[in-house]
């Protein structure tokens, strides 16, 4: 292993969100020693394109579960973040046994920002700090229906699960980049991605014909 190998180079706009909750831009190769030290379990993807071949194998060769969502940006006036896959995406970040987790789009600043930004609503953030975060990710590039998106969102289905999240907490998680050691949760030996599509809602994916199975949002 070369020293280039042996240097933990963050994805684009990395962040801690939450224990075992990370947010990023898109990943690549460069960044792949840096997440191994994270020991994810899972990766919530945002964009609507498929994932490169070789980030899917990065996440077989670590056993870390694929949740693939597609959404268009929110770019004003001609498109909307569906609703409906926010909340199919907020239970998956609100479920413990996906965690440790990394949630990402390609830059890490709007959809992945708006997921962030509903998740904040569940644990009763106030708005204005809610906004504030966003926009230290966001920079000069704030959308104001990413806003009101996250102002109108309803999050009052997600406080059970909220309640559970918050007592499960406490088993052991990733070294998070640290010298501890943390064996790695048992799981599937094969890489699961689970593929909803804004554009496309029986869950149909690109990936069904590369062997890796899909499973079709219920």
């Amino acid at each position: 292993m070369g020293m280039q190998d042996d240097l933990l180079i963050p994805p684009l706009n990395f962040a801690m969100v939450d224990q075992g909750v990370y947010r990023s831009g898109y990943p690549n190769s460069k960044n792949f020693t840096f997440l191994h030290k994270l020991r994810l379990r899972s990766v919530i993807y945002l964009c609507p394109e498929p994932y490169p071949e070789s980030n899917l194998e990065f996440l077989e060769k670590e056993n870390i579960t694929l949740f693939h969502f597609g959404i268009e940006g929110n770019k004003e006036p001609f498109v909307d973040i569906p609703e409906d896959v926010i909340r199919d995406a907020l239970k998956i970040l609100l479920d413990v046994k996906n965690h440790p987790i990394l949630i990402h789009c390609n830059k890490g600043k709007h959809r992945t920002g708006c997921l962030v930004g509903c998740l904040r609503k569940v644990q009763n953030w106030s708005l204005t700090s809610i906004f504030d975060e966003y926009r230290r990710f966001a920079g000069t590039k704030v959308r104001m229906l990413d806003q009101q998106f996250m102002e109108l969102f309803d999050v009052s289905s997600f406080k059970q699960m909220a309640r559970i999240w918050g007592t499960g907490r406490g088993r052991p998680r990733s070294a998070q980049l640290t010298n501890a050691k943390v064996d790695p949760a048992p799981r599937i030996g094969q890489l699961t991605v689970t593929r909803v599509d804004s554009m496309n809602k029986t869950g149909v994916s690109a990936l069904e014909n590369t062997g890796i199975p899909v499973l079709a949002r219920q």
